[in-house]
């Protein structure tokens, strides 16, 4: 059942209201204001059923959410700044100062699962509604990176020595009597395969790595014959991934680097500082004036840029629709999307040396020199929102972390315009008052 925040109107003795203790110019305060928290309730209400115990009220679950992503904040983390935020306690609609906390940070799990993908593309087109331009721009800017999952950097030792573990614990909890655990010999094993790159360590690393793969599908096929019929149906894909990882070579395809993050893939993105990158690829759609970040879509693998193209387009189109705005009508890319000249009505522009005039040589040269703003776009979304490690778990949380960056990215926009505006009106109001005491010394003195 939907829980509401009820107003309480009247006084209370032994609590202080916050609109005595707060400043209602703050930013805070008035993208509070901006943001529509009826439509929100309205869209997330049918999610909820009409029985049953009353859930956290949408809009201090949904507000803290999105003050996490503004600020990059973790679940733990934003629960209990709340308690001290005033401001904080305001924009999720509270009326009195709060001293516990709302709720449990597990929540948090819980509301994203519930509102899924579709219900954090509604939250991103509230974002982007903010930005009447944003809503209407005719030219996007796209581009791809890798939003780094938290993994441990794989190796074949490593994977084979948490295949044999997890194969232990799968043995302890089901009641199997092993032959051996291994559990001291893989742990000098993983020892002794360190530092194999070192000509004296070479042969030993080699051997260690060999003896570690050969222990571990020791273990599983005894697992597999041990098991009973009905508990071995729940492992069968558990079992397949195992021995995937411990079968795999240098060239094998679709190649297992986390045993509780399958999905993940190794990309090579080009940077000096870092040749490969373990997680996904994500496209990011911006707006060419405006800086608005109308799509970001997770893609599987490590497809070519130019297949991103039509998914992320339809995302930010219906985005936009969702704030009252149209599909875009170009999109500028670099050489990585070259293959595709339009997509649904949607002219897609790449560099190029053929423009005949001179004047259009000048067009297409600043409109390039433009689209290379999304390269710092992304470096904000990494390093200020939580695109740069995902902790979310599976491919809902890779989709749903690359969301929520976003979300973040638009609101602080936003933030930061409206303090910039609040700074500007002080600034004039403090000129005028100064001319007019300049002008009234000037009277005296004459």
């Amino acid at each position: 059942m939907l829980g509401k925040i009820t107003p309480d109107l009247q006084q209370n003795l032994f609590k202080t209201r916050l609109t005595e203790l707060i400043n209602m110019e703050h930013p805070l305060v008035k993208l509070a204001h901006e943001i529509s928290w009826e439509k929100m309730e309205q869209e997330f209400a049918k999610l909820f059923s009409e029985q049953g115990r009353p859930s956290v009220a949408i809009r201090k679950i949904a507000g803290m959410l999105l003050l996490k992503e503004m600020f990059k904040e973790s679940d733990e983390t934003v629960v209990e700044r709340w308690i001290e935020n005033a401001y904080w306690q305001y924009f999720t609609g509270e009326t009195f100062f709060q001293t516990e906390k709302p709720f449990d940070p597990s929540n948090f799990v819980h509301f994203r699962k519930r509102i899924g993908e579709g219900g954090l593309e509604f939250l991103l087109g509230q974002s982007v509604s903010l930005h009447p331009r944003a809503k209407t721009e005719d030219e996007v800017q796209i581009d791809t990176t890798v939003q780094e999952k938290n993994i441990a950097f794989p190796t074949d030792a490593k994977l084979a020595k948490k295949v044999i573990d997890s194969c232990v614990k799968i043995a302890e909890k089901e009641g199997v009597a092993q032959r051996q655990s291994y559990k001291r010999v893989s742990k000098q094993l993983l020892r002794d395969a360190y530092f194999g790159h070192h000509p004296r360590r070479q042969k030993k690393a080699k051997m260690a790595k060999k003896k570690l793969r050969t222990i571990g599908k020791r273990v599983l096929r005894e697992l597999e014959r041990k098991l009973p019929p009905t508990i071995l149906k729940d492992y069968e894909e558990v079992f397949r991934t195992y021995l995937k990882a411990l079968t795999q070579e240098r060239n094998t395809k679709d190649k297992i680097y986390s045993l509780h993050e399958p999905q993940v893939a190794c990309i090579a993105k080009g940077k000096s500082g870092k040749n490969y990158e373990f997680g996904t690829k994500v496209a990011v759609v911006r707006g060419r004036k405006t800086g608005i970040i109308s799509s970001i879509k997770r893609f599987s693998g490590n497809p070519h840029d130019s297949k991103t193209l039509e998914e992320s387009l339809a995302q930010s189109e219906r985005v936009r629709k969702l704030a009252g705005g149209t599909r875009p009508k170009k999109v500028s890319a670099d050489r990585g999307f070259r293959g595709v000249k339009a997509v649904e009505g949607t002219e897609v522009l790449l560099p190029t040396k053929k423009e005949k005039t001179r004047y259009g040589q000048q067009v297409a040269r600043s409109r390039f020199r433009a689209r290379a703003a999304i390269e710092p776009c992304i470096s904000h979304l990494k390093r200020n929102h939580s695109l740069g490690l995902n902790f979310l778990k599976g491919v809902a949380g890779d989709i749903n972390n690359a969301l929520l960056a976003a979300i973040g990215y638009n609101l602080k926009m936003r933030f930061n315009q409206i303090k910039q505006q609040i700074t500007l009106w002080l600034e004039i109001v403090l000129r005028i008052f100064l001319c007019k005491y300049n002008f009234q010394n000037a009277k005296l003195a004459f």
